[in-house]
């Protein structure tokens, strides 16, 4: 399979995250199944928490607005908070996601390799998986330095590059022509910091510890069929994994997903 796919602006706006479907699918498969009980959400919010209560924040490909809406409860009201992504769709979902919180978000279709703001506009801007779909990251990364004030901070979440290592196996036991390698993305937890020091001055990384169990295996087959990776597994294929899968899951109660997410804090 083409790996381009996962910087394809046109595939990714027009097929994979053209509304939120997909994303959903695979989101509900981490709320739950995952076992570490404090949640990434706010385990990203932690690290949002020590900034400034004033601050002017940029989220570059907020999706569905997902973060925000696991966190409403917490957000300063002192915050000034932009979310943009690439899709449209994407803009709505996150719009009707967040328009019940009663907060007053700006919601803007933006391209993070053209950023459409001042030098020095923003406090902080968060990049929450999303900078190994961007085909130009070092335009992009320059873009974002260019509107962080000096001082400003870069957000940069990502995986490494064995998470969820266990889907590959899954879909290789019944497609062997295509490769299902672990995530193999231009933006990760091993190659991220890197790129980052090209343009950042200080970077930091923190992981967080977590898994899945996964005891529904129709939600399970629901995530595969969301997949980039899976877009050219057919029903047929899929099917086999999901007999798989139960006697799996029959076996030992449940199916077992490791993960690798973390952060990258950059400072301007």
């Amino acid at each position: 399979m083409s790996m381009n796919k996962f910087t394809d602006q046109q595939y990714l706006t027009t097929d994979q995250y053209k509304d939120a479907g997909n994303l959903d699918a695979r989101l509900v498969i981490h709320k739950r199944f995952s076992t570490n009980p404090y949640g990434w959400f706010n385990w990203i919010f932690d690290t949002l928490a020590q900034f400034p209560a004033g601050a002017n924040i940029l989220e570059l490909g907020s999706g569905s607005g997902a973060l925000w809406a696991n966190i409403a409860d917490k957000i300063p009201a002192t915050w000034n908070i932009t979310l943009s992504d690439l899709s449209q769709g994407m803009l709505d979902a996150a719009w009707r996601n967040l328009v019940v919180t009663g907060r007053n978000f700006k919601f803007e279709q933006i391209d993070a390799q053209s950023i459409p703001y001042k030098d020095e506009t923003f406090d902080i801007v968060i990049a929450n998986h999303m900078l190994y779909h961007v085909p130009d990251r070092s335009k992009a990364l320059a873009e974002i330095k260019r509107v962080l004030k000096n001082g400003g901070y870069l957000i940069a979440t990502t995986v490494g590059e064995s998470h969820m290592k266990e889907i590959a196996d899954w879909l290789k036991r019944v497609d062997n022509d295509n490769d299902f390698s672990p995530f193999i993305l231009p933006f990760t937890l091993e190659n991220g910091r890197e790129q980052l020091g090209k343009v950042f001055s200080q970077v930091t990384i923190s992981r967080y510890e977590d898994s899945l169990q996964i005891t529904d295996v129709d939600l399970f087959i629901a995530y595969l069929r969301s997949a980039i990776r899976a877009s050219e597994v057919s029903e047929e294929e899929l099917a086999k994994v999901k007999t798989e899968l139960k006697k799996e899951l029959k076996k030992n109660g449940k199916i077992f997903i490791s993960k690798d997410s973390g952060l990258f804090i950059a400072i301007k």
